[in-house]
Parts: structure tokens; sequence; C-alpha cells
């Protein structure tokens, strides 16, 4: 199952949680404690402490919402209103939940975001449903490309975005599907006030007009052996995703992408409960040039989780790698308090020579407060620092991968 993941701290009624999101796990033991059970306990609430994980009914739909707020290097300060319905499509038991996401967010920075995602199982997990929508309203800094680009030196963008991503994937045989989509994302009203002449004038001579379309075909590969994708004590996951463009379609130019995750989630030391979580993520674009805001950039990944250090879109080119490490620890006894450490490392293609020749690290720590025990869903509060100055706090409502 893919884990749908925002920045954002619930601070509404912690009944309106996310139990919804439970998977189908034995019952924690009774002395995890979460962030539910402390709300219980503060405001003397037995039938807050009650919560369990989602009962397996057909047809029974679980609502949860909550109003939030939030904070990133982009964003800064957001308000945000989150929800999703979860509900199973038959009893058995190795039944995955279907779970369909939405959530509305204003920025600090005059951001304006909607999105609305959906997995959906159906029987017995024969067919994966999964939808991508999302309407931007977006002000953001732009560095040129390259992985040599600085800092201090950026573009002024404001753009529309729309963004329709629908596949349906077929199981072939246990933890593997394959399947077929289809991919529109558009940019309009695109903006730009000069702070870089250098910046902006590297992004025009790539080419750039006040408005861009792209439509491909998706083909999908996946493989996942997680119990529980949001917040896995074990498995594997590998999503491969191709995607032509074709003008016919109605892209403004033909082009093609590969899109390649692969994770891995080791018990260190063997049979606890900390895990050592690797994390690859390839992006590669060719046979024509993508829209500038179609490029491979940082954190725009599906969970605007890569590259924790730096801020959205500071690196750009045709061709990405990455790759992560983090090791996650109790601090606590009751699971209610732990920790992360981790180190990333990017590299993007300088243009025009599309050739790999700089790299980018980033490395931190952070602060996980569980949330629900059942669902095992974690608050996780992040502090990272990249090169050249890049620092920041990093926020998230599930692990970051």
């Amino acid at each position: 199952m893919t884990t749908y993941k925002r920045v954002g701290l619930a601070i509404s009624a912690l009944v309106l949680c996310t139990t919804s999101l439970a998977q189908n796990q034995s019952v924690a033991s009774q002395s995890e404690k979460d962030l539910i059970d402390v709300a219980g306990k503060f405001l003397k609430a037995k039938w807050l402490t009650k919560h369990d994980t989602l009962t397996k009914k057909t047809g029974r739909v679980h609502f949860s919402g909550a109003p939030s707020f939030g904070y990133s290097l982009t964003s800064g300060a957001s308000a945000i209103f989150v929800g999703d319905f979860a509900f199973f499509t038959s009893e058995e038991k190795e039944q995955k939940i279907s779970i369909v996401y939405s959530d509305v967010l204003y920025t600090q920075k005059q951001q304006f975001v909607f999105r609305i995602q959906n997995n959906l199982w159906t029987r017995n997990n024969k067919y994966n449903i999964v939808s991508d929508w999302r309407y931007y309203w977006y002000p953001q800094k732009t560095y040129g490309l390259g992985g040599q680009t600085q800092l201090e030196n950026f573009v002024d963008q404001t753009y529309s975005y729309i963004r329709f991503h629908q596949s349906l994937l077929r199981s072939f045989k246990p933890n593997w599907y394959a399947g077929v989509g289809v991919a529109i994302d558009y940019h309009y009203a695109i903006s730009q006030e000069t702070s870089s002449q250098q910046v902006r004038d590297e992004i025009q001579l790539y080419g750039i007009g006040n408005q861009s379309t792209s439509t491909g075909i998706l083909f999908s590969l996946l493989y996942d052996s997680r119990v529980n994708s949001i917040n896995p004590w074990g498995g594997r996951y590998l999503s491969f995703v191709y995607r032509p463009n074709f003008t016919f379609l109605g892209s403004d130019a033909n082009w093609q992408t590969i899109q390649l995750d692969v994770r891995e989630y080791i018990p260190f030391p063997k049979r606890s409960k900390n895990i050592l979580a690797l994390w690859s993520y390839n992006w590669f674009t060719f046979g024509g040039n993508p829209p500038y805001l179609d490029l491979p950039a940082t954190a725009w990944d599906v969970s605007s989780n890569m590259g924790r250090g730096y801020i959205q879109g500071r690196f750009r080119s045709k061709n990405l790698v990455y790759l992560e490490s983090e090791y996650r620890f109790r601090i606590s006894r009751s699971g209610l308090f732990g920790g992360v450490v981790f180190a990333n490392s990017q590299s993007v293609t300088d243009w025009p020579s599309n050739q790999f020749r700089s790299i980018a690290v980033g490395a931190g720590a952070g602060l996980r407060i569980k949330f629900n025990k059942h669902s095992r869903a974690n608050v996780c509060i992040d502090y990272a620092f990249g090169q050249g100055g890049s620092q920041g706090i990093f926020v998230n409502l599930g692990e970051v991968f």
C-alpha cells in the first residue's frame, strides 16, 4: 500500500486520529503508549483510550479528519485540513485496506494546495486502483539547472498546476502487481520575477513559457512485501514506472521518463524493533526535453520527502539519482518516543552536458512521537542540514519513507 505523507501536526481532538490507517495487524501490546493514550489520561476520558485496530467489516467506512498546522522550508508555516475515508472490500484475512485521502492547505508564502489521493484494493487484492489528483497555486524559488547552483542565486516563480494521475494494477503473483494508467501535468499562469539574471537566462535558454502540458501513459510494475507501509518493521518495496509522453495525446513534446523507487527495511539488531531503512530513488528523462517544471527535482517525488536538508526544487535537471539511509530506534520502552539519525545524497546531471559531476549530501536527526500505536503512525520532527548553508526543520505524519 502506498503511504501518502504530508507535512502537518494534528491539533484538533485526538479522537479524530489515524486509526483508519491501521493495517491488518495484531492488537498492540498493552504496554504500548501513544498520543491518544496520553490525551485520554490527561482529559480523564476512558472512551478516548479505547481506540483499537480497524474492524474488518465489508462496507463499513471509517472517517478521520483534523485541522492541522505544519512547517517546511518551502511553505513556511501552513494551515491544513486533512481527512481520509478507509474501508475494506472483503473480510478475507489478507485483504488490504482501501484509503481515500484529501487535504487542503494554505501557507505563509501564499501557496494553496488541494489534493485527493486514493489507494483502492478490490476483493482479494486482485486489482489496485491508484489516483493522484492535485491543484496548486504555487509561488516558489527555483535555482536553475544542474548540481552546482548556488543557494543565494534564484528566481521567484509563480504558477498554477493541475495534476491528474490514474493507474490500474493487477496482481499476477503474491506481492507483485503490474498495470497501466494515464498521467497529465498541466502548468499555467507561469510567471517569474528576476532575482538572479544568470538563473533567469539559464531557464530561458532551456525553454519556459507561460504554460506547459505533459500527457503520457503510465506502465507500472510494483513489488511490496511490507506488512505495514506507514511504519515498516521489515520487508521490501520496489516501484518501476515508465512514462512516455506523446504530442498526439496533448503533450507539448514527445519525451520519456523512468522512475525507480527501491526501499528495504532491516531489523537491527535482529528481532528488535529498531530498523535500518534504506532508500534509493532514481528519476531519468530521455527522448526529448521535458518542460522545465516537469524535470526531476529535489523533493518532487510523490510524497515530497526526498532530500531532507534542502528546500523543494533546490536541484533540478534531466536526471536525478538519490540515496538515503536512516536508523530508527526506540527511546522509551512504551514506544511513545523514538529517534532517528539519517544521511542522504543526491546528484543531478549538469546541463547541457547531461553528465553527473557533483553530489549534494545531507544529514540530520529527529524525534518520533507515536501518534497511533495500532497503525504505528508517528509524528516525525527532523532537523537536517545540507551543503552551502542549507538547513531546516522537516515535519511529517508518518515515516519519511
